[in-house]
C-alpha cells in the first residue's frame, strides 16, 4: 500500500452488494461450446477483415517455414551419405561444408519465418482484442439500464476480460498454426512415401495407433475437466460469498455451516481434479511412447532394409526426423480444434453483447432544459418491468413544486426506486407522461434530463483515486475551498484532516472506510455538482443521527 493510501477499520465491504456465486463469471467458468460454430466464425472473420493481410502473411510464412523444415532431413541425409562415402577414402570437405551451410541457412530462415509469423499474429490478436474491448466499453454506455438488472455484472466482466482474451489467444495460437500443421503433416507423409514405402507404412501405422489411443484418453478426461471447472466455479463463488459477508457469518455464528459447505465443495473439487489430472497425466508418457515406438519401427524396418542393401543408412536418419515432423501436427490438430472452438464460444458471447438492443438515438431532439424551476409532474403513469405480468406502477399521478422537500414512503417493492428510475429516464414509461417544468421528458435528451438531478443512493460508489477526485468526479473548475465547504457541510472535513495526506489520500480497493463515511463522500459529491434537483434514496441510512442532522441542515 502506497504512503498516501488510507486503511482503517474492518468494514470495507459492509455496504457492498452481495455477489452470489461470482466465481462463475471468472476463472471458474466451465469451458463452453459455441451454439453455432460456423456462423460465429464467419462473423469473426468478417469482423477481422481489416487484419486479413497480416493474417495471410503469417499463414504463408508459417507454411514456408514448414516446407523448410521438410527440406532439412533430406539435406541431413546427404551429409550422412558424404561422411559414409568418405569413410574408406577421403571425405569431400567442400560438399560437406556446402551441405552444413545449407542446413544452417534452412533452419535460420525457418526460425526467422516462425518469428515473423508469431509477431504478425500477436499484432493481429492484440489489435482485434483492443477493438473488441473498446466496442464493448462503448456498448455498455448505450444499452438500457434494464440490461444490467437482468444480467450479472460478473457475466459482463467475463465478456470484457475472459472472452476477449480467449479470442485473442485462439487467434494468436490457432489460426497461423493451421498452415504449418497441414503442410508438415502432408509434406512429411509425402517425403516418407517417396523415400521408402515400407518404412513409411511402419512409421505411419504406429503413429496413427498411438494417436487413436490419445484420442480415447482425451474423450475420457473431457467430462472430468468440465466437472473440475464447474467445481472450481462453485469454490470461487462460495469463497467470495463468505469473504464478502464474513461479518454476517460471524455475527450469526455461521462459521461451522460455512466450513461444512466449503469442505463439501473442496472434496468434490479434489475428486474431479484428481480424475482429470490422472488421465491427462497419461498424455505425455503416451506421446513419448508413440515417438519411441515410431523410432523403433523405423529402426527395425530400416535396419532390415540396410542389411538387404536396399537403402543406405542415411535414409534411416532422415526418417527419424520425418516421424517427428509427422507426429507433431497430429497433436497440434487436436489443440487447434480446441482453440478454434474456444474462440468461437468466446466471440459468440462478445458478439451477443455487441448485438444487444441499444437505447434510442436522440440526436434529432432539439428541446432542451436550461433554466429549470423544478416543477415535476407524474400524470397517469403506468409501468411494468420486462418479463413481469403485473404493473409496478399503475395510473400514478403526483406533482412536486419547486423548492419542496418530498418524502416517498411505502413498503419494500412498492415502486419507490422505480419512480426515481422513471424520472431519470433509466426506464421508459408505458403509459402517461412525466414532465419537468411542463415539458415531457421523452421530448428531451436523456443526458439533458439527468443533468438536472443529483442522485445519492444507499449503495455508494467510489472509484480508485484521491478523496478530492471522488468528491469532484466529473465537475470542472472546482476549487479546493468548494471541496472543503462541502465536506464541512456533511461533517467529514475533520476526519479527512486527520489523515496523513488529507484530501489527497488515495481511496483504493484496499481502503477501509465505514459505510457512513462512504455515504458522506457521495453526499459531498452531490453538493459539489449542485444540480437544480436532489434525489436521496436512503442516502443517510448508514450515518449516525447527529451527522444526519448536520447534513439535513446543510441540504
Amino acid at each position: 500500500m502506497s504512503k498516501n493510501e488510507y486503511k482503517v477499520g474492518d468494514n470495507r465491504d459492509m455496504n457492498r452488494p452481495s455477489r452470489m456465486g461470482g466465481g462463475r463469471g471468472g476463472i471458474g467458468r466451465p469451458p463452453e461450446k459455441p451454439k453455432d460454430f460456423k456462423r460465429t466464425w464467419k462473423q469473426l472473420l468478417a469482423y477481422s477483415r481489416s487484419e486479413w493481410v497480416p493474417v495471410i502473411l503469417a499463414f504463408v510464412s508459417s507454411a514456408v517455414a514448414a516446407v523448410l523444415s521438410l527440406l532439412g532431413p533430406r539435406r541431413l541425409s546427404r551429409v550422412v551419405d558424404v561422411i559414409e562415402e568418405g569413410m574408406n577414402t577421403k571425405i569431400d570437405q567442400g560438399a560437406l561444408h556446402s551441405l552444413i551451410v545449407g542446413l544452417i541457412v534452412i533452419y535460420g530462415l525457418n526460425a526467422l519465418l516462425n518469428y515473423f509469423q508469431n509477431f504478425q499474429m500477436t499484432t493481429v490478436s492484440q489489435t482485434i482484442s483492443k477493438r473488441m474491448r473498446r466496442e464493448v466499453g462503448e456498448k455498455i454506455n448505450r444499452v438500457p439500464i434494464g440490461y444490467f438488472h437482468k444480467v450479472s455484472y460478473g457475466d459482463i466482466l467475463s465478456r470484457v476480460t475472459n472472452d476477449v482474451d480467449g479470442v485473442s489467444q485462439a487467434l494468436n495460437q490457432g489460426i497461423a498454426s493451421i498452415g504449418a500443421s497441414v503442410t508438415l503433416f502432408f509434406g512429411s507423409l509425402v517425403m516418407m512415401l517417396i523415400t521408402n514405402l515400407w518404412m513409411a507404412l511402419a512409421a505411419v501405422g504406429v503413429t496413427l495407433i498411438g494417436f487413436f489411443l490419445m484420442t480415447l484418453i482425451i474423450r475420457a478426461s473431457r467430462k472430468y475437466f468440465v466437472a473440475q471447472q464447474r467445481d472450481l466455479g462453485d469454490m470461487n463463488g462460495h469463497v467470495e460469498e463468505i469473504y464478502a459477508g464474513h461479518n454476517i457469518v460471524r455475527a450469526y455464528s455461521g462459521e461451522r455451516q460455512a466450513r461444512v459447505a466449503f469442505d463439501s465443495i473442496n472434496e468434490r473439487l479434489r475428486l474431479s481434479a484428481f480424475k482429470s489430472q490422472a488421465l491427462s497425466a497419461m498424455m505425455m508418457p503416451m506421446m513419448f511412447l508413440i515417438g519411441n515406438l515410431g523410432f523403433v519401427a523405423v529402426a527395425v524396418t530400416g535396419g532390415v532394409l540396410v542389411l538387404k542393401g536396399e537403402i543406405p543408412f542415411s535414409v534411416i536418419v532422415a526418417f527419424m526426423m520425418y516421424i517427428r515432423l509427422f507426429s507433431h501436427p497430429l497433436q497440434d490438430f487436436a489443440q487447434v480444434a480446441t482453440r478454434l472452438q474456444s474462440a468461437a464460444a468466446a466471440s459468440e458471447r462478445v458478439f451477443e453483447f455487441l448485438n444487444e438492443q441499444e437505447v434510442e438515438d436522440e440526436s434529432h431532439k432539439t428541446e432542451r432544459l436550461d433554466q429549470v424551476e423544478g416543477l415535476i409532474e407524474f400524470r397517469d403513469v403506468k409501468f411494468r418491468y420486462e418479463g413481469m405480468e403485473d404493473d409496478v406502477i399503475h395510473d400514478f399521478s403526483a406533482w412536486a413544486k419547486p423548492g419542496q422537500k418530498i418524502a416517498i414512503v411505502g413498503p419494500t417493492g412498492a415502486g419507490k426506486t422505480t419512480m426515481v428510475n422513471l424520472l431519470m429516464r433509466f426506464y421508459e414509461i408505458e403509459h402517461g407522461t412525466i414532465t419537468i417544468d411542463g415539458i415531457d421528458i421523452r421530448e428531451l435528451r436523456r443526458e439533458n434530463v439527468r443533468e438536472q438531478f443529483c442522485m445519492v443512493l444507499q449503495d455508494t460508489w467510489l472509484f480508485e483515486g484521491t478523496i478530492r477526485e471522488n468528491i469532484v468526479y466529473s465537475k470542472k473548475d472546482v476549487t479546493d475551498e468548494e471541496v472543503r465547504l462541502a465536506c464541512e457541510a456533511v461533517g467529514l472535513h475533520h476526519f479527512i484532516e486527520t489523515l496523513p495526506n488529507g484530501y489527497d489520500t488515495v481511496l483504493s480497493d484496499e481502503t477501509n472506510l465505514s459505510a457512513g463515511q462512504k455515504q458522506q463522500i457521495t453526499i459531498a459529491r452531490a453538493m459539489i455538482e449542485n444540480a437544480p434537483m436532489l434525489i436521496l434514496d436512503e442516502a443517510t441510512s448508514s450515518i449516525d443521527t447527529r451527522t444526519e442532522l448536520i447534513i439535513q441542515r446543510a441540504l
